[in-house]
């Protein structure tokens, strides 16, 4: 095991890699250098980590000599071309992007969840989606338990899984409505997803699509949710569906979250206490003094909060919750920086 480690932090200066470099300043894996990595119109550009100046360098394939660990999150197409060329420098790469996450030969992980996935890497560890993560988190301790059958998520998630562009546009739109700008009248060019035909507002709206459709018209962010939820719990027998929302929120994904549990004896006594014991989980779940997760309060906040829990009306193994996390951390940048840690404390940071 080594005692210091050269990372690399690669599209540092995206929304998510921006807090990768925050959640390392704050992590316990031991560092000797950070390198901070983009494209080459953001080579130059300063940043501060631990009261030191870093200066962004120019991403190519060189930049991973020396590097024991490489955070990715500028996008699929570059990790794509850029992790093998880390892995091939003796580095193990954590992806953020979706790119390798269903590959059969890439562990899928929430360290919470299954960090044991990690025994199998061979170079690169795909982080999961942000929506995916938080349910992980909240879920894994009833699954446990008493085993999963069904799932029915709707997420309610923030404009910051878009990226720092979209965030921009949200204000830009809400103050041009609140100054009387009709709403067809609302410049949009990101949400609901950048690489489709037409655009709308997200200011003081509602878009039931995140990412583009496919062919049987669930968008590719919800079959990423239900073939992530089986990848992480190893089960193809669990039946999961998704419906996923962008809403006017800056950052703080929430989800509304039906579960049926193959075993019998569960109630929400049990399951509140499940989850008030579960590693990254937080419960707050008291209606009769209004507690309950909130999106705003998550900013910032490294854990997935649950509340909400409450027995389905009608199906007898049947239950409801709500679950709220900052995307940008746990569903992003914490998690990953976490991989690395698992990593260390698992010896496992070699190729």
């Amino acid at each position: 095991m080594k005692e210091k480690y050269n990372v690399a932090v690669v599209g540092a200066t995206g929304a998510v890699g921006t807090k990768m470099i925050e959640m390392l300043a704050e992590s316990t894996l031991p560092l000797n250098q950070v390198k901070l990595l983009a494209s080459k119109r953001s080579a130059g550009k300063e940043r501060t980590f631990k009261g030191q100046t870093l200066v962004i360098e120019e991403l190519v394939p060189e930049s991973f000599e020396g590097i024991d660990i490489a955070l990715f999150s500028a996008g699929g197409s570059i990790s794509k071309q850029f992790a093998p060329e880390a892995v091939k420098r003796g580095a193990v790469v954590v992806d953020n992007t979706s790119h390798f996450r269903m590959d059969p030969d890439v562990p899928l992980v929430v360290p919470e969840v299954n960090p044991d996935a990690l025994k199998r890497h061979k170079g690169i560890i795909a982080n999961p989606n942000c929506s995916t993560i938080q349910l992980m988190v909240a879920l894994e301790p009833i699954r446990k338990a008493y085993g999963l059958d069904r799932l029915i998520v709707s997420t309610y998630q923030a404009v910051s899984g878009a990226g720092i562009h979209a965030m921009e546009e949200l204000k830009t739109q809400a103050t041009e409505y609140i100054n009387g700008t009709p709403a067809e009248k609302l410049a949009a060019n990101i949400l609901p997803c950048g690489g489709d035909k037409k655009h709308y507002p997200i200011a003081f709206n509602a878009l039931p699509q995140i990412d583009v459709f496919s062919d049987d018209d669930y968008t590719y962010e919800e079959w990423k949710m239900i073939n992530e939820t089986k990848k992480i719990m190893e089960d193809d027998g669990i039946k999961v569906v998704a419906t996923c929302v962008r809403i006017p929120v800056l950052s703080g994904h929430s989800e509304s979250v039906y579960i049926e549990v193959k075993e019998d004896g569960a109630d929400v006594a049990k399951i509140k206490k499940l989850i008030e014991t579960a590693p990254g989980a937080v419960l707050q779940d008291d209606p009769s003094q209004q507690v309950y997760p909130q999106a705003l309060m998550s900013i910032d906040r490294k854990e997935t909060f649950v509340g909400r829990i409450r027995k389905d009306i009608d199906i007898e193994k049947g239950f409801h919750m709500w679950v709220v996390s900052d995307n940008l951390l746990k569903g992003a940048a914490w998690n990953s920086v976490q991989i690395a840690e698992t990593l260390h404390a698992m010896d496992l940071v070699k190729v």
